[in-house]
C-alpha cells in the first residue's frame, strides 16, 4: 500500500513539475515578451520608446543613448537597426489616410482629428534606405479579434512617436 502511494506521489509531483515547466515556457514565449527580447538584443539596451503590434508580429523601438532605432517583424526574428541620421520621417495613417506627419526638412503636419470609431491606426517609419525605405506598424486595428488598446490610446503612442521623431530630425 504504501508502494503505491509513493507511485501516486511521484507521477502527481512529475505532472506539477512538467506543467510548471509548460507554463513558464508559454509565459517566456509570449509575443510581446519575445518582441521586446528582440528590441532589447537589436538595440543593446531596453528602448525609451516602443510601439508593439503583437497580432502582426511587428515592433519597433527607440534608444536615445545608442542613437538607433530598431524595427522588426516575424515576431522579432527579424529586424533592422538605423542610425537616427537614417530616420526621414513618420506619419499616423487613420483608416487609409494620413492625418499627421513629420518630414527631414518639412513642417509637421499636426494631428487634428481624435477618431474614437477608427478601424485602423498605424504608425510609418521612413528611412533613407533603398531597400526597405518604409517600416508600417499597426498600432490599433480593429479587425483582429483580441485589442490590447484603443484608437485613442493608438494615436496618443503615434503622436508620441512623431514627437520623439521630430524632436531626432531637428537635432
Amino acid at each position: 500500500m504504501a508502494e503505491a502511494l509513493r507511485v501516486i506521489l511521484l507521477v502527481a509531483l512529475a505532472a506539477a513539475a512538467l506543467t510548471t515547466a509548460a507554463l513558464v515556457l508559454a509565459w517566456w514565449m509570449e509575443p510581446v515578451r519575445r518582441m521586446r527580447r528582440a528590441l532589447l538584443k537589436s538595440l543593446g539596451a531596453t528602448p525609451e520608446a516602443e510601439a508593439l503590434s503583437p497580432a502582426e508580429g511587428r515592433a519597433a523601438g527607440l534608444d536615445f543613448d545608442g542613437a538607433q532605432v530598431a524595427v522588426l517583424w516575424n515576431r522579432g526574428a527579424s529586424g533592422l537597426v538605423y542610425a537616427f541620421e537614417e530616420i526621414d520621417g513618420g506619419e499616423i495613417i487613420v483608416d487609409g489616410h494620413v492625418v499627421a506627419r513629420v518630414r527631414r526638412g518639412e513642417t509637421r503636419k499636426s494631428l487634428d482629428i481624435l477618431a474614437p470609431d477608427a478601424e485602423q491606426v498605424v504608425l510609418r517609419l521612413m528611412f533613407g534606405d533603398a531597400r526597405h525605405p518604409e517600416f508600417e506598424l499597426a498600432l490599433w486595428d480593429a479587425t483582429l479579434p483580441v485589442q490590447t488598446s484603443s484608437p485613442g490610446e493608438a494615436l496618443r503612442l503615434g503622436r508620441r512617436w512623431l514627437s520623439h521623431l521630430e524632436a531626432l530630425l531637428k537635432g
